[in-house]
């Protein structure tokens, strides 16, 4: 069974991938994704499911959903189009889910499309990473300076 986490916190805000988990059956957001740095967010939480409250994935068809959120495959690019789209729901998507897991820092491992999607994050700190594929070192940095295991 996996440990409760009540340590700092810190919200976590990861873009999807076309890399995903082929089945037919819907999976944990934070499951179904296989490519980008979803993996290395997933394995650094694996164990503490606390922490799965505080990350959340933008996703090109869903929106911005909890970590836990019921997703099937898809494919669907983040467009011009679907970025106005979403721009008008997960702003208040995310201040909903700061209402109830208040964080001071969040972390945006997203291209710039999927950060303008959010707009501005009602939080004291921004860390706002667009490539982190080539940053594995400043990801784990940040998250250790929350003391996320």
């Amino acid at each position: 069974m996996a440990a409760e986490y009540a340590g700092p916190g810190g919200l976590v805000v990861v873009a999807c991938c076309k890399e995903k988990r082929v089945t037919t059956d819907p999976l944990p957001a934070l499951a179904l994704y296989e490519g980008w740095v979803v993996p290395l967010i997933r394995d650094r939480v694996s164990e503490h499911s606390g922490l799965r409250s505080r990350i959340l994935v933008l996703s090109a068809l869903y929106g911005l959903v909890t970590a836990d959120a019921p997703v099937s495959t898809y494919e669907q690019p983040m467009t011009e189009e679907r970025a106005r789209v979403l721009a008008g729901t997960a702003p208040a998507v995310l201040r909903r889910h700061l209402a109830r897991f208040p964080s001071s820092e969040a972390l945006l491992l997203m291209e710039p499309t999927y950060a303008q999607v959010l707009g501005p994050v009602p939080v004291t700190k921004t860390h706002l990473i667009t490539d982190p594929m080539e940053r594995h070192a400043d990801i784990h940095a940040v998250l250790d300076s929350w003391s996320w295991p």
